[in-house]
């Protein structure tokens, strides 16, 4: 798990002993802090709610759904209403669409978001069931909001970035290349990913 400060810390140890390079990463900017999120519907609807706007844009949308919805935003209390409603609390059409998607698949029971499956590979795969949320989003998730140590968004282009600048490549590294230098860092794949968001984000004099 990446939850605390502690096991965060204890993975990228293991790692900078396999890679010198994450040792001295470190050493420029420190370690990162956890970044935890609650499991669950919320999360996701968030999640959709967030994308392709600023953040205060979302937070600005996030409240108007509450006070229409009610706390938490229910998959229930979502479904029942139409579209204009939904629409003057800053859905777009897009959007409703995907946030009807999750909330129809939590209340049919056909994701259950506490009980995904062990595999990460299998848990990505219900994820992706719901529209709007492709592979990333799902990896973001379960990063955490489950906490889960070997998740590894390769395809994120902050990580690629960071990547190749933690290993001193000469250029930013594929996704391909980006997953396979990762493989020897296992099961510690998500600390690793903290860690180029970390050093992505500080700057370094």
């Amino acid at each position: 798990m990446v939850t605390s400060a502690e096991e965060l810390r204890a993975s990228l140890d293991a790692i900078a002993l396999l890679e010198p390079g994450f040792g001295a990463a470190i050493g420029r900017v420190g370690y990162p802090a956890p970044r935890a999120r609650a499991p669950g519907y919320e999360t996701l609807l968030r999640t959709i709610v967030g994308q392709q706007v600023s953040v205060a844009a979302a937070a600005a949308v996030w409240r108007k759904l509450e006070a229409e919805l009610g706390e938490g935003c229910a998959p229930d209390a979502l479904i029942a209403r139409d579209f204009d409603t939904l629409r003057a609390c800053g859905l777009s059409r897009q959007k409703q669409g995907y946030a009807r998607s999750l909330a129809d698949l939590i209340l049919s029971g056909a994701l259950d978001l506490h009980a995904l499956p062990a595999d990460d590979e299998e848990a990505i795969a219900q994820l992706v069931r719901i529209k709007g949320i492709g592979r990333w989003s799902a990896e973001i998730y379960l990063l955490f909001a489950e906490g889960r140590p070997d998740i590894w968004p390769a395809g994120d282009l902050a990580v690629q970035i960071e990547i190749g600048r933690i290993l001193g490549l000469p250029e930013r590294p594929s996704e391909k290349l980006t997953r396979e230098v990762a493989q020897a860092w296992r099961p510690h794949r998500g600390a690793a990913a903290i860690m180029a968001w970390h050093h992505y984000n500080t700057e370094v004099f």
